[in-house]
């Protein structure tokens, strides 16, 4: 079910016209499509049986739809919350409520609300205490240093015992009154975005925490972060979360220097000029490029997720759609060296019929045990006229491999042999729906039976494994989790629907991703078949528990 936040009647109203008019789809639909998911309707479901409501929109057009409105709608709350948290300090004002209305996205609210997010006690705050921010707006005024520091006297207190106390404390309140301004932090934002340069460098702890140096390519790395690739930029990430590397934004003198001159431009122009460049350096690199340096590598993880999870998504949608080899009898061999090839029979209709264990590894196995191999092999070849052998890509796979192709090229067989991704067979094997279809085997040998059936219908048996367990994406393990989860079983889904499933072959895992049935209905459909036999039409589908026309 597809869980999305709510807005007041008149926000929602807005966001209708605001995601119409960007996809160029009219209101009514857009408003009916959001109706249809805000009651828990899937995407796919949506699709393909409520046409007439939302005028034959795609998943492609609903997704954008979802996804648009999503973002309106945190953008709405946060607005309203920003409001509030503002007027609780007896800081609103009309005119700061409108601009905080009009903002079109969320890092221009929270640059808004930047001045008046609580925060520890800063030097600039002490200084304001001690009376010092009328000093601070005298160097919009006076001409020169000596002016201010005459000034100044007027200002010395037990608190502020020196003219220099009392100088240095106005700078302190210059320098974070800079650092608030949004109009500057969204330049600087924009620069840095577009210009800075990401460096990365070994740690001292980076020859004791990376022996095998996994991050060797990044030990003295810089790129321009908008031509890095989304897999650098999580492998810096993940490098810098394991104290292997450290990594920081670094700008061109010229940029920087782009940067100083715009703020210098609030201030007059007269001898105190390197006073106040100094200031801008104190709020540049002590408050102000420090919290834009985490904004920017955040937002360079989100371009770098969003990018990934795309390329997971094409992955499993690849994985899923392989083409199946139909009524082909397989022998699966799960391959191992200590506990030997664990074998398993699978009829052309994807029943599991017998299970052995073959010792096959020259190095490992004495000739007696390989030659019984061999007579096992040759066995249940014959016995269950055997098409084809699937044979798992981990651990032995290439002396199983050696082993068949031998044996078939000694014997004439007229047989072929497939080598088959293993990745999450494991998992299943030890999974609740593999207990419940095979609650009489071990683990071992229905790890065998996911490698054959996988070639026989790929998708009806991946669709039984968590998709992240199958390997889509070399770091898939970086990105944000529940992002990865939503995008996967939406590619999971969206095959299953467009492909279709035989309501008296399919698993409940298999069924439970059509659109309007849940995963309990799934399962009454599964039960109900196996005790009354294969269904004969759609109408006696119902007779199941729960299932509804």
């Amino acid at each position: 079910m597809i869980i999305i936040k709510k807005c007041k009647g008149y926000a929602m109203e807005k966001i209708y016209k605001i995601v119409a008019e960007e996809l160029k789809i009219p209101v009514d639909k857009v408003e009916n499509t959001i109706k249809l998911l805000d009651d828990g309707a899937t995407i796919p479901f949506v699709a393909r049986y409520r046409k007439e409501i939302t005028g034959n929109l795609d998943e492609v057009q609903i997704g954008d739809i979802l996804q648009k409105v999503e973002y309106l709608r945190n953008l709405e709350e946060r607005k309203e919350e920003v409001i509030r948290l503002i007027e609780e300090q007896g800081k609103l004002t009309d005119e700061l409520r409108n601009i905080i209305v009009e903002a079109k996205i969320l890092q221009e609210v929270e640059d808004i609300y930047f001045p008046y997010r609580k925060k520890k006690k800063t030097k600039a705050d002490i200084a304001k205490e001690r009376g010092l921010e009328p000093l601070a707006e005298k160097f919009y005024t006076v001409n020169n240093l000596e002016e201010i520091q005459n000034l100044a006297k007027d200002f010395i207190t037990e608190e502020v015992p020196t003219v220099e106390d009392a100088v240095e404390g106005a700078m302190l309140i210059i320098a974070q009154n800079i650092s608030e301004k949004a109009e500057y932090r969204e330049r600087i934002r924009e620069i840095y975005l577009k210009y800075s340069i990401i460096e990365s460098k070994a740690s001292k702890k980076a020859a004791e925490l990376d022996e095998k140096k996994v991050y060797n390519d990044y030990y003295e790395y810089s790129e321009k972060i908008d031509k890095m690739a989304s897999h650098r930029i999580l492998a810096v990430n993940r490098g810098e979360k394991e104290d292997i590397l450290t990594v920081h934004l670094r700008l061109e003198d010229s940029d920087r220097e782009k940067i100083e001159n715009m703020i210098l431009k609030e201030f007059p122009k007269n001898d105190l000029a390197e006073t106040y460049k100094e200031i801008i350096k104190d709020s540049l690199d002590r408050l102000i490029i420090p919290s834009i340096e985490r904004e920017v590598r955040n937002a360079l993880t989100e371009r770098a997720e969003i990018e990934s999870i795309a390329v997971f998504k094409d992955n499993l949608k690849n994985l899923l759609l392989q083409a199946p080899l139909k009524e082909k009898n397989v022998l699966a061999l799960d391959p191992g060296y200590r506990t030997g090839c664990k074998v398993a029979v699978i009829d052309k209709y994807g029943f599991y019929r017998e299970n052995t264990v073959f010792f096959l590894v020259e190095a490992m196995h004495n000739p007696k045990q390989i030659e019984d191999a061999k007579k096992k092999f040759l066995a249940l070849v014959k016995k269950y006229e055997i098409d084809i052998v699937s044979i798992g890509n981990g651990t032995a796979s290439r002396e199983t491999e050696t082993f068949v192709a031998n044996i078939i090229k000694e014997n004439k067989l007229n047989l072929k042999y497939l080598i088959v991704n293993e990745a999450g067979a494991s998992v299943y094997s030890a999974s609740k729906i593999a207990a419940e279809e095979f609650p009489d085997l071990d683990i071992t040998v229905r790890g065998a039976i996911s490698i054959g059936r996988r070639i026989q219908d790929p998708l009806a048996e991946l669709v039984k494994i968590d998709p992240k367990s199958i390997g889509v994406g070399m770091y898939q393990h970086d990105v944000n989790q529940s992002k990865l989860d939503e995008s996967l079983d939406n590619v999971i889904s969206h095959v299953v629907n467009n492909v279709g499933a035989n309501i008296n072959t399919a698993s409940w895992a298999l069924l439970s991703h059509i659109s309007g049935i849940k995963k309990t209905v799934a399962k009454n459909i599964v039960e109900y078949r196996k005790e009354n036999g294969n269904f004969k039409n759609r109408k006696e589908i119902c007779k199941s528990k729960r299932c509804r026309t």
